[in-house]
């Protein structure tokens, strides 16, 4: 019942690095915070980012940090302004967790983990020096919104009445003010679904639609049986990939990527993920363009093609002339024409360019993360909802999205920091 339910300040509702930094903010600033999270435990996601070795974030200049939000780099501009790498990196040694930059220029916790920085950051909510701690209620997943019995403050802002369901039941906690960092639509199983989406539409607030970021893709009428099951899973290394949208965005990186038995993942095709998902909505494909032979010019291949082989295939040729096998090889057979490989010149081209047509995204649940969310349009500098005073947005709930690199994270206590912020100045109006 609404009518017993109990008063709190500040009710921040999920548990992941958004939610429990903006819960910082806040009881650094004096106030009573009460964290809900519909799992048994706190982090889960961040759990699972640190199990390769956690990417706290990016040592690159400001300038190229900033640029990796794409659209949104405004706003996140502004974000990090106040919570950057640099704030980022010193909270961490203030836990006792000491970083370091890695030959790719990202950041790692020295032990590489995230349960030992996670352990350390819940020791100071729980039991802060100084300042009442956090009080933690799990297994409270968010379904909706009450009829607040508080008479409105001095501004005009009715309390949120928020609606649990829990192991006991529905319960329902009146709160002045309310942080949602309820992550966006990957790995629901970890407890980002997306299911907050109609119960902030309802409320008349703007979300654009949640969609895979970082993400694989499905090839153009499926492998081969015989590649699915022969090389699925294998990388594709030393690798470049271009790509070139039916909008004139251009793409170009060397590295790797994964064949699955759906198309492509894997750390390159995550890279281009957003042009390549945006091409295929807007025209129904999109086309990455696969260099096998990245540090030889096309002059060289050619070369190499032309070199008189003998009695040997064509097959044992490329792999002794060009180190072409395994699932290099087989992507040739996959794509290109027959003629192609009856001509020295054509198969020279092929190598330099390969192209791969992507007809869809994988699932949202599959990505490493997800665009779309609540428009910055919406909400205020603090990230409080201009349609409901005192409820403020924070992390990838937000509508943004950002490679891999530590970006993701960065941007996360970003928002929170600033959610946090907000909220507590919003309480002492």
């Amino acid at each position: 019942m609404t009518e017993n339910a109990p008063i709190l300040d500040l009710a921040v509702i999920g548990a992941g690095p958004a939610g429990l930094m903006a819960a910082q903010t806040a009881l650094d600033a004096g106030v009573a915070v009460h964290v809900f999270d519909a799992m048994p435990s706190v982090g889960r996601k961040f759990l699972l980012a640190g199990k390769g070795g956690l990417n706290l974030t990016h040592s690159e200049g400001a300038d190229a940090f900033a640029g990796r939000y794409g659209a949104r780099r405004s706003a996140i501009e502004t974000l990090l302004q106040d919570f950057g790498p640099d704030a980022l990196r010193a909270w961490a040694h203030g836990l006792g967790i000491e970083t370091f930059v890695g030959t790719s220029g990202r950041v790692f916790p020295k032990d590489m983990k995230a349960a030992p920085l996670l352990r350390a950051w819940l020791q100071r909510l729980r039991h802060p020096v100084g300042t009442g701690s956090v009080q933690f209620h799990m297994r409270h997943r968010w379904v909706g919104w009450g009829k607040s019995t508080l008479a409105p403050n001095v501004l005009g802002a009715t309390p949120h009445a928020l609606q649990f369901e829990t192991p006991q039941g529905v319960r329902t906690v009146q709160a002045r003010a309310v942080v949602l960092a309820l992550g966006g639509g990957s790995w629901a199983r970890l407890g980002s679904n997306g299911a907050w989406v109609p119960l902030l539409a309802e409320k008349g607030v703007a979300v654009a639609p949640l969609l895979p970021s970082n993400c694989g893709f499905e090839v153009q009428g499926g492998w081969s049986e015989f590649f699915k099951s022969q090389f699925a899973g294998h990388p594709f290394k030393a690798v470049a990939v271009r790509v070139q949208t039916s909008q004139g965005q251009q793409f170009e990186r060397k590295g790797e990527f994964v064949a699955t038995a759906h198309g492509v993942e894997g750390s390159l095709v995550y890279a281009a993920s957003s042009l390549l998902r945006d091409d295929i909505i807007r025209t129904g494909s999109a086309t990455m363009v696969l260099d096998l032979l990245p540090t030889l010019s096309p002059e060289r291949v050619l070369a190499e093609v032309s070199h008189p082989r003998g009695s040997r295939s064509l097959s044992s040729h490329l792999k002794s002339r060009l180190k072409i096998d395994g699932v290099k090889s087989a992507l040739l057979h996959e794509v290109l024409p027959k003629d192609t490989f009856e001509d020295p010149i054509k198969l020279a081209l092929a190598l330099k360019a390969v192209p791969i047509t992507l007809v869809a995204a994988r699932p949202l649940d599959e990505a490493i993360s997800s665009a779309g969310g609540v428009l910055f349009e919406v909400l205020t500098p603090d990230l409080m909802l201009e349609q409901m005073p005192g409820v403020f947005c924070a992390g990838e709930m937000l509508d943004w999205e950002a490679p891999t690199g530590g970006y993701l994270l960065s941007a996360c206590f970003a928002s929170g920091a600033k959610a946090g912020q907000g909220s507590a100045a919003y309480l002492k109006r």
